[in-house]
């Protein structure tokens, strides 16, 4: 099949999970025989004369990655702005592409594609098939108090109520855009993993042990965006709860976020600033190191649609507390292949932490037991071939025009 993915990142431009995603779906699904074009774009801030629209063929996928428009709007500060902006130019960017070449089925990763996705879909007269990697009531626990978030809550139902067909990466998540977006069918199709890109060699791992703990202290390990939902205040409260237990243990949070400045000050006030590494963004080879050096690798989410860090850590080998929420509680089986603990609950973090740190060879077990599972369970391969059995078997269903959606007034999920 030919197909046309939109994403608004696509490596090496990645926010977060999304964009591994897209690309491991993109280039697994052409070893399958399936012709691949990816619509993406460039860095943020970025312009047609610094960073000029590219037509190039990466690991068998075509890459097309396009120029922003030259208006000054933010990712920050002006986000619906810009999100149309950079929709406006995915649409121009396709319609040149589609001059010599037609897509069997569009597929739209996630609401910022909105636009441009269902503008071509409906241009070519051919399926669209969205995926639904996380919704904004989701990550603001069910309030759309703000304009903002109602805005982008509307354009999500948008997309999940126009789309042919759906998908969602966890049970949670189908359970959660159901509610939300008052739609039935929808396909759950896990995100995956190739453990290869995961096993550092052992001199990496000593010099990454070595950085982050001289001593011989334990590491414990966050890693990801450092926004609010992912609750690294949570860990970060119970760091001096651990370190009652365990003397000298250190924390390393690697990610970049919105967070990264209150998380430093809650540092300073906890008086743990010294025991915390904020590592800031790592390169896929030191971030491997890392996992592969941590005592236990801690995700303490309040809001994770799937966790795809739960699957790179058993990867590199490390023993996992994660929290229970949405995808997490599917992806780790409590006293298997991790620990689980209540989303917020500090207390329960900083026991899970101590009793990893207190039974290494229990944890060593539980990480084999995880790693074990991404050969089966989080394959790539299966994934590609679920998806395109999706592809072939949507139609496109008769469109009636649709109204606006109803804003929850109190919490979206208890109405």
């Amino acid at each position: 099949m030919r197909v046309l993915m939109l994403s608004w990142e696509y490596p090496p431009v990645v926010v977060g999970g999304l964009g591994r995603h897209v690309h491991a779906l993109a280039t697994h699904l052409t070893t399958l025989g399936h012709e691949v074009v990816v619509l993406c774009r460039h860095d943020a801030g970025t312009d047609a004369l610094t960073h000029p629209t590219t037509d190039t063929v990466h690991e068998g996928v075509r890459v097309i990655r396009v120029a922003e428009d030259p208006t000054h709007l933010t990712f920050e500060k002006d986000l619906v702005a810009w999100t149309l902006a950079m929709g406006h130019g995915m649409i121009r960017a396709g319609l040149d592409v589609l001059a010599g070449w037609r897509p069997d089925v569009v597929h739209a990763h996630d609401w910022l594609v909105t636009h441009p996705a269902i503008a071509l879909a409906d241009h070519l007269s051919v399926p669209l098939v969205a995926t639904v990697h996380a919704t904004e009531a989701g990550r603001h626990s069910g309030w759309l108090s703000q304009p903002l978030n109602q805005q982008i809550h509307s354009v999500e139902w948008w997309l999940a109520n126009r789309a042919d067909a759906l998908i969602t990466c966890s049970a949670a998540m189908r359970a959660e855009v159901a509610h939300l977006f008052e739609v039935s069918s929808i396909s759950v199709i896990h995100n995956g993993i190739s453990p290869r890109g995961w096993r550092p060699s052992p001199a990496t791992v000593r010099a990454a042990r070595a950085r982050h703990s001289p001593d011989g202290a334990p590491v414990v390990v966050f890693f990801g965006r450092l926004e609010w939902e992912k609750g690294v205040h949570d860990l970060l409260a119970a760091l001096p709860k651990v370190r009652r237990a365990f003397p000298g243990t250190r924390l390393v949070v690697a990610g970049q976020g919105r967070q990264a400045a209150a998380l430093v000050e809650q540092a300073k006030k906890l008086r743990v600033r010294r025991s915390v590494d904020f590592a800031g963004h790592l390169s896929d080879r030191a971030l491997v190191a890392l996992l592969a050096a941590a005592d236990v690798v801690v995700l303490p989410s309040r809001y994770e649609p799937f966790g795809i860090v739960a699957l790179e850590a058993a990867a590199a080998g490390a023993p996992l507390v994660a929290s229970t929420a949405g995808g997490l509680a599917e992806l780790v089986v409590d006293g298997e292949t991790g620990l689980s603990v209540t989303p917020g609950e500090v207390d329960e973090i900083a026991g899970a932490v101590r009793a990893v740190l207190a039974d290494p060879a229990g944890a060593a077990r539980r990480a084999r037991a995880a790693k074990a599972r991404l050969g089966t369970e989080f394959d790539w391969q299966q994934i590609a071939e679920q998806t395109a059995a999706i592809y072939r078997t949507t139609t496109v269903r008769p469109q009636e025009p649709l109204g606006r959606p109803k804003i929850a007034t109190g919490n979206a999920f208890t109405v």
